[in-house]
């Protein structure tokens, strides 16, 4: 068969993209530096604009304005690119941007996890589009992946370790027996870990990024608090050391899974992870993502999940995205599942005032050990979401240990499933 020409012809450089680029961080650094080093992208920051012109920058300060909003009605700017910190002040821009039918990148989790079913409805109303692949995850296209390969495959489950951060901390603690406060100084002292390093910590970050999962995997848009988030504030040695006995680590794992019924749970928790598990081997600052498909089967996504470079690249994905007409399709909102946290779940608590035993109502428990503070059972799900914050107050440690149950009516309607799948022939 002949070979065309046409398609060994070199093309023709892309156009030059001009981007409006709001915030200068980390990930804003990340992003100029990334374009600086590779103009073969066609993508130039055109405009900059920050918010204390007092701050020392690596660029002369001729290159900084101090008014986002001169850029929304820029219209030589083909993107705005918003990375800072302030979630509110993203969303007022954001919202603002769409409305105006902009193109928009934005890496700030914790505004889309709180407006993503609003966002979602303005790029609908005004032609806008909006992409967030930096938002979760750093250099790992978990969304892109979700969106384009299994927008219509039903997921059985996806787990991820979603936080460079903790993960950093935790693989000190189990590696080098060091205490939580000595690897949480390194992970800061290293850059990965922020000055307050209590949204790390006590898992708020990566249940914000759970609740953008729950959108691309399952259809589901969810609020934030209805989302389990326990974080490892108050992890010690004895935590480290009852894993290691069974051979496991400790991990932060966001948990996104389908019931047999339909329905959908999404929590975020310390987990006992073993060596059959993809994510037992990421560790320090890196990120993984399990996907199991009902088809497709499971998917295994490793990669750097923090810093300038990593995070940069994501959002210059997203600008390449942007440029060849890519947007987000949402093709499972259109029948979302409903939410289920009528679960128990197993857990390991390791705590020095019992009240919180009795708080908990433990259905069942396995293990107990005086000596060192721990009980390990069920309790119910909603019973953790209802007293987390009371538990963080106590310096509680909590770890998941086991499967997810249901309870009540939904444990009759799971057997009933459990039994029809017997009599179709088909394991679950």
């Amino acid at each position: 068969m002949p070979i065309n020409a046409a398609l060994l012809a070199p093309t023709a450089p892309a156009q030059s993209w001009r981007i409006g680029l709001i915030g200068f961080g980390c990930v804003g650094q990340g992003l100029y530096d990334i374009l600086q080093q590779h103009p073969a992208s066609s993508f130039e920051v055109a405009r900059i604009v920050v918010k204390n012109p007092d701050k020392v920058r690596p660029l002369p300060a001729a290159q900084f304005e101090f008014e986002a909003e001169a850029l929304l009605d820029d219209n030589t700017l083909d993107v705005l690119v918003e990375v800072i910190d302030d979630a509110d002040a993203a969303f007022r821009l954001v919202v603002a941007a769409l409305r105006r039918g902009r193109r928009v990148v934005t890496a700030n989790k914790a505004m889309l996890a709180r407006h993503l079913l609003e966002l979602v409805d303005l790029q609908r109303a005004h032609g806008g589009t909006l992409l967030y692949e930096a938002a979760v995850c750093g250099s790992i296209p978990v969304i892109r992946t979700l969106d384009a390969y299994f927008g219509t495959e039903p997921l059985r489950q996806l787990t991820g370790i979603l936080n460079g951060s903790s993960n950093y901390v935790l693989t000190r603690m189990g590696e080098g027996g060091t205490d939580y406060g000595p690897a949480l100084a390194r992970a800061q002292q290293l850059g990965f870990a922020e000055t307050d390093p209590s949204l790390d910590m006590g898992a708020f970050d990566p249940r914000s990024k759970a609740v953008l999962l729950a959108a691309h995997a399952y259809g589901l848009f969810l609020e934030p608090e209805q989302v389990l988030n326990l974080g490892i504030e108050g992890i010690s040695a004895t935590d480290i050391a009852f894993a290691a006995s069974r051979g496991e680590k400790i991990k932060v794992v966001a948990g996104l899974q389908r019931l047999l019924d339909g329905r959908v749970t999404a929590l975020v928790t310390p987990q006992l992870v073993g060596p059959e598990s993809p994510l037992f081997g990421v560790d320090e600052e890196f990120n993984g993502v399990v996907l199991e498909a009902d088809f497709a089967g499971e998917q295994f996504l490793r990669g750097r999940g923090a810093g300038g470079h990593p995070t940069g690249s994501a959002v210059l994905a997203d600008l390449a995205a942007l440029r060849q007409g890519f947007a987000y399709h949402y093709a499972k909102t259109a029948a979302p599942p409903t939410h289920a946290t009528d679960l128990e779940i197993e857990i390991y608590l390791r705590t020095d005032e019992p009240r919180l035993i009795d708080l908990l109502d433990f259905s069942e428990v396995s293990e107990e050990a005086d000596e060192d503070g721990y009980v390990v059972g069920y309790v119910a799900l909603a019973h953790l979401i209802t007293h987390r914050d009371l538990l963080r107050e106590h310096g509680a440690f909590i770890v998941r240990t086991g499967q997810l149950r249901p309870v009540g009516e939904a444990a009759e309607a799971t057997e009933a499933a459990e039994a029809a799948l017997e009599t179709a022939g088909r394991s679950w």
